[in-house]
């Protein structure tokens, strides 16, 4: 499933209402430009997409996007939060997480590798008295750019 499947503003209208929020036109903004994003982006990428919203304005609606389930917040190494629609609205993932700059980058893996990991998960899972509920991976490493050569 992936957000041109889906109504993602009927669906995030309908979880800020849950959550006693309304989908003003800044949260709607938001996810625009978090739809047209190729991965979790920094506030700052956000803004960049967006005419005359307050870096301010931005992180009080992403908090409460966050806080109703439509936003889901990634935080690296290099202590910058990332965001990106949460699943439901984008489809199962997992993340390359760069250590040095903080890139993320959305992948997906094998189904035969996603049925491995969630019979691992349920494994450990029951050897612990846990339930669980989801499961992300991130793997964590050394991106492209910060690993070429420079001239």
């Amino acid at each position: 499933m992936r957000s041109s499947d889906i109504d993602v503003h009927g669906t995030a209208d309908e979880q800020l209402r849950r959550a006693g929020q309304r989908y003003t036109a800044n949260r709607r903004s938001l996810v625009d430009a978090l739809v047209g994003s190729s991965g979790p982006v920094t506030v700052i990428e956000l803004l960049e997409s967006i005419d005359g919203m307050a870096q301010s304005s931005a992180y009080r609606n992403l908090a409460v996007l966050e806080e109703a389930g439509v936003v889901h917040r990634v935080v690296t190494d290099d202590d910058t939060a990332r965001y990106e629609l949460a699943e439901h609205l984008t489809g199962h993932h997992h993340h390359l997480v760069c250590a040095r700059c903080g890139a993320v980058i959305d992948i997906d893996v094998p189904n035969v590798i996603e049925d491995e990991l969630r019979s691992l998960s349920a494994k450990v899972a029951r050897a612990h008295g846990f339930r669980i509920d989801h499961h992300r991976l991130d793997l964590v490493g050394t991106c492209g750019n910060c690993t070429a050569p420079t001239d």
